[in-house]
């Protein structure tokens, strides 16, 4: 899911001209990623290839039957951290902030920090 518009409302928000903001995510079946938002294709490619390479059934021995989604979450990461220049989020031009749910629907959480 594209978070790129609530990143920057929350950075707006906080009123920093100058500054960083830490995105981090406490589950370990989800995680962050950055990337092109321009083109709803990149964002297929990237599931249907992660699903390739870790496809949710698999000779796995954790018993809750969801280490693919351990696996993509290690693989992705679960932070990130951005610039803050006069105000407003840097980001490249094509650049969106994604949070990834590879286990649900499920109820999570981000948290942030602005310094």
């Amino acid at each position: 899911m594209e978070i790129t518009g609530e990143v920057r409302r929350l950075v707006e928000r906080e009123g920093k001209k100058s500054g960083m903001i830490f995105l981090y995510v406490p589950h370990t079946t989800a995680g962050l990623t950055i990337n092109e938002n321009a083109d709803p294709s990149v964002k297929r490619d990237i599931t249907e290839t992660m699903n390739s390479m870790v496809p949710a059934e698999g000779a796995y021995t954790h018993s809750e039957g969801n280490s693919d989604s351990h696996i993509k979450t290690s693989m992705f990461g679960n932070e990130l951290f951005f610039f803050i220049e006069g105000g407003r989020l840097s980001l490249g031009t094509w650049q969106g902030i994604y949070f990834c749910e590879f286990d649900g629907p499920r109820k999570r959480e981000l948290y942030y920090k602005i310094v």
